[in-house]
Order: structure tokens, then C-alpha cells, then sequence
């Protein structure tokens, strides 16, 4: 059976496309296939690792990747999702090969300023943007499977 391939690219590859890849590979494995890259792969944001394990998801073994280097291994996506804010979206590749682009404008949780504590819970508020994103991008595609 053929699966969607979705790729979920940002700037850093250290939060929200992590997220969202861990969500779609979650919640819809038997008709998605997602994967997520950075214009400028980073390090993992061990926030995002901390509010994803307060959920029950462990991403704390993923490494962040280049778009780049995802392009040049041939990989081809049916959806391409850029997670980066509005002021970040220019900045996204436009990656080659057909497939739909989309756009879901999320604030990084790595440029909020603040204690921990609040950088913490503005991470869970972007994490819980994500996953909404996530299950209506399955309901809306799967109408069209």
C-alpha cells in the first residue's frame, strides 16, 4: 500500500518539524510516512523532547537533518509542510519534485524569551498547535486517499 510522504521542514529541524513528525508517524502510520529537515540543521530543543515525553512521545533519539542533505539522498515527497512563523517562511527552499506545498505558521519555541518554566509552557502551547495541525491534515487528506 502506498503511503503519503510528508516532509515537515523548518529552519533548524530542532522543534516544531520534529514534533510534527513524530505526530503524523504517530497518529497516522498506515497512510503517512513523514519525515522533517532544516534549512540549517540545529540541535534538538530538549524542551520540545521534554513536552513531547509528557505526552507519552519520546523524540529524544531524533537527530535534526538538512533539507538539504534529504534532497541530495533523492527522497520525494507527495506533501511538502513548512512549520516555520511568517516572518521565517521566505527563508524555506522550495524543494524539488511534484508535490503540494502547505504552510502552517508556528512560532519557534526557541526564540520565546523567558524563566524555563514559561520557554517550557510556550513550547507545549506550539507542541499542542502542532498536534491540531496534525490530526486535521489527516482527516482533511485521508477524504482524498
Amino acid at each position: 500500500m502506498h503511503r503519503t510522504r510528508v516532509l515537515f521542514l523548518c529552519i533548524h529541524n530542532s522543534a516544531r518539524s520534529q514534533m510534527a513528525e513524530a505526530f503524523l508517524n504517530e497518529y497516522g502510520p498506515d497512510h503517512f510516512m513523514a519525515e522533517s529537515g532544516g534549512i540549517e540543521a540545529g540541535n534538538l530543543n530538549p524542551l520540545a523532547v521534554q513536552a513531547m515525553a509528557e505526552i507519552g512521545m519520546d523524540i529524544s533519539h531524533y537527530k535534526a537533518k538538512s533539507v538539504f542533505d534529504l534532497h541530495k539522498e533523492g527522497r520525494r515527497y507527495d506533501y511538502v509542510v513548512a512549520v516555520c512563523d511568517e516572518g521565517n517562511a521566505a527563508r524555506c527552499p522550495v524543494f524539488p519534485g511534484q508535490h503540494k506545498r502547505l504552510h502552517w505558521s508556528l512560532e519557534d519555541p526557541s526564540s520565546f524569551q523567558g524563566s524555563e518554566e514559561e520557554r517550557l509552557d510556550f513550547t507545549r502551547k506550539i507542541r499542542d498547535q502542532i498536534k491540531s495541525a496534525v490530526i486535521q491534515f489527516i482527516e482533511n487528506t485521508d477524504k482524498n486517499i
